[in-house]
């Protein structure tokens, strides 16, 4: 017999905190926020950008692991996986499976962005050159100025940091993420009430689509405080920005998910700056107020907190 609409809506409307139906009182409900994934982009093979010295896999795991254990140091209750530790190639598929495994409440990759160099030309005088026209008896003999230019190219100026969330319209990929690994998400009583739902049934889609959503909102959330600590500190902000071509590791994941582009690795100044120590500990330090802030909006909805 199907189940009653009420008993479905009741748990996707209240976010899945069900305390009472029908007599029915969870045993245990899932902490808001208990395990976060870490990211270190590219590694091995994959050396992703490039500045003038270093790589952005040396960047990114360098402040990766400053950053999970700055993070368990501030938030001892909270456990940290990093999806690596060493110079190790992972594709896509693989950081994905390691935070859906851990079961992680959050993703946050750590990346470093990079700019193509400027391109510039300066007129240094002119060469004559000669040619002709005509055949035979008619053949011409001409000559002509021709500009002579000297080119090189400079650092390109960009710089600032970027967080990004997945793609709104890569919803679809998100959704199958969360049916595939939709134990990371239910408390076990929850999971036990639904369970013989069919997944492909309508009640079971309006549970993915909502907490799809939910995660959504959360990612948003927190990609615009990572930038608002940024900003804090006197970084420049590119903003929190959705890319059009949807970012994959972050619709794979069924958990909220941002990566952060720390800054420009291409850019000499910017270079430096993620490389020493005192811009990595800032760096981690704008990530774990962030994520502070972030923590305390999960546990007190419709208020707001800074960290100074």
């Amino acid at each position: 017999m199907r189940k009653q609409p009420l008993i479905i809506f009741t748990i996707l409307i209240g976010i899945l905190q069900v305390t009472s139906l029908s007599g029915f009182k969870p045993p245990y409900q899932k902490a808001k926020l208990k395990k976060i994934i870490i990211d270190a982009g590219h590694g091995g093979h994959d050396g992703g950008a490039a500045g003038r010295y270093s790589k952005e896999k040396e960047v990114s795991l360098a402040v990766a692991l400053k950053l999970g254990k700055q993070l368990q140091e501030a938030m001892p209750d909270v456990e940290v996986v990093l999806t690596r530790t060493t110079d190790v190639y992972q594709s896509p598929p693989t950081k994905a499976n390691i935070a859906n495994f851990n079961k992680g409440d959050l993703f946050i990759s750590l990346h470093c962005n990079s700019a193509p160099a400027q391109r510039h030309s300066e007129l240094t005088g002119y060469k004559t050159e000669t040619y002709y026209t005509g055949k035979g008896k008619k053949k011409k003999k001409h000559t002509r100025k021709v500009p002579q230019y000297r080119t090189w190219t400079s650092p390109n100026p960009a710089k600032g940091t970027e967080t990004y969330i997945w793609g709104a319209h890569k919803t679809d990929m998100k959704e199958k993420a969360m049916r595939e690994n939709e134990s990371l998400y239910l408390d076990s009583a929850t999971a036990n009430f639904v369970k013989d739902f069919d997944p492909n049934s309508p009640d079971r889609m309006i549970l993915y689509s909502l907490k799809t959503q939910q995660y959504f909102n959360r990612s948003a959330n927190l990609a615009l405080t990572v930038e608002e600590e940024f900003k804090r500190v006197g970084r420049i902000s590119r903003q929190a920005q959705q890319r059009q071509v949807g970012i994959w590791v972050l619709q794979a994941v069924a958990m909220p998910s941002i990566l952060v582009e720390l800054g420009f690795i291409s850019n000499p100044q910017e270079e430096d700056y993620l490389n020493s120590e005192n811009g990595q500990h800032e760096m981690v330090g704008c990530i774990i107020g962030a994520l502070k802030r972030y923590r305390y909006s999960l546990e007190n909805p419709g208020e707001s907190v800074s960290y100074k």
